[in-house]
């Protein structure tokens, strides 16, 4: 079969069909993202091109969005570029800016939301050499699931002083006189919904339980502040539990919460600022985690922080039901380092092995990691880790690719 240039497709029984040269949309970036992309695609090529030879490619299709997308077109982010990636299903991204003042509350939201990508996945794992400010980064090696689509930034708020806000706190002190008592000023505050669902919860924590199954993990661990938001933190709890039970055949151990698959998967909780203590003083009782959207923020960002920073901490944003993903860099755009060769590629190059695994080239994602964790070790980094490493050779953004490119056959 011809399959040169080809999208790739949903199979009936949910897998992908991917052929040999897929076309793969990409999204540059703004600020640091054109010198992160001109120094990471030939580093991903070469590490296609490492174990699969002339047999398979990406086919690379830029996409407009954010800031090159406003100057050229005048919007932020053109209908194409969403049509685009709904048809070919997988895309990634480099860093985009947040619109000052109007427009977009947030691409990334906005993209999320669109393409109803309910799964934000984040691993977090140590590299060898990077000296980080715990004592024991290696005992870091955990998968966040954080609920993408639900929760405040669902976007659902009233400005103070509004019409809008008087009208909500109208309504509340109409139908919850006693809810609207413990507003302490208001008619100067504002108001955010913060809606949690039984259906968003499940699919979350089912994908969670899958990976951990399919990964060989030990644990998934649900992240929640359910002693403070009863009926929406709480209850992503309680409904992750009883879908444990439901569909996985999951069983009470012990004298607490915690139940176990027939597998031996346990499934646990933790309320969250218990949990930003857990990370740091017992990492390795950890593996896959579960949790709400702003809690995923905080603790993806605080577990990066402990192996080398969000520089190399990679991402992907998924519909396990209809296949849709985006890839991305996790950090901003940092306009100061755009243009001066300085800027650390790695989040991007570890979110595209992610894409690779994810396409079913898990050999080219394992040369891909393990070529940058050579680079890593080896010393040979960008200024963001040199400052962390003693005796480093510090890279320019182009070096840094050309020496994990030099390790992909070492």
């Amino acid at each position: 079969m011809n399959d040169k240039n080809e999208k790739i497709t949903k199979l009936p029984q949910g897998k992908l069909h991917v052929p040999n040269f897929p076309v793969i949309p990409h999204i540059v970036g703004d600020g640091c993202g054109p010198d992160i992309w001109e120094a990471s695609r030939p580093v991903i090529d070469a590490a296609v091109q490492s174990v699969y030879g002339e047999e398979r490619r990406i086919v690379w299709r830029e996409l407009l969005a954010g800031q090159k997308a406003h100057d050229t077109l005048g919007t932020w982010l053109p209908e194409e570029t969403m049509a685009t990636i709904r048809e070919c299903l997988v895309g990634i991204k480099g860093p985009l800016t947040t619109p000052v003042g109007g427009g977009i509350r947030s691409l990334n939201v906005a993209l999320r939301q669109g393409l109803d990508l309910y799964c934000c996945v984040r691993p977090v794992r140590y590299f060898e050499g990077i000296e980080s400010p715990v004592k024991h980064p290696e005992k870091v090696d955990m998968v966040i699931f954080r609920e993408n689509t639900e929760d405040i930034y669902a976007g659902i708020e009233f400005i103070a002083e509004s019409a809008e806000a008087y009208a909500f706190y109208k309504w509340l002190q109409g139908e919850h006189p006693e809810r609207a008592a413990k507003v302490r000023f208001p008619y100067s505050s504002g108001y955010g919904v913060k809606p949690v669902s039984r259906e968003g919860t499940e699919r979350l924590v089912r994908a969670a339980i899958l990976y951990a199954l399919q990964n060989n993990r030990p644990s998934v661990t649900l992240v929640h502040k359910g002693n403070i938001m009863k009926f929406t933190e709480g209850a992503f709890r309680d409904w992750g539990y009883e879908l444990a039970k439901r569909e996985f055949g999951a069983c009470p151990i012990g004298k607490g919460s915690s139940l176990q698959l027939p597998s031996g998967l346990i499934i646990k909780d933790c309320i969250c600022d218990a949990f930003l203590q857990e990370i740091l003083l017992h990492p390795a009782d950890h593996s896959v985690v579960a949790t709400l959207n702003l809690n995923g923020d905080y603790c993806s960002d605080a577990l990066a922080a402990q192996v080398g920073g969000i520089g190399i901490s990679p991402g992907a944003n998924i519909n396990y039901v209809t296949g849709h993903a985006i890839f991305e860099a996790t950090h901003g755009t940092a306009p100061d380092l755009a243009g001066k060769d300085v800027v650390n590629p790695s989040s991007f190059l570890l979110s595209s092995a992610m894409m690779l695994r994810y396409i079913g080239w898990g050999q080219a994602a394992d040369a891909l990691e393990g070529a940058i964790a050579k680079t890593i070790a080896l010393g040979q980094v960008t200024s963001d880790l040199a400052e962390q490493m003693s005796g480093a050779t510090m890279l320019g953004t182009r070096a840094f690719g050309e020496a994990i490119i030099s390790h992909l056959s070492v």
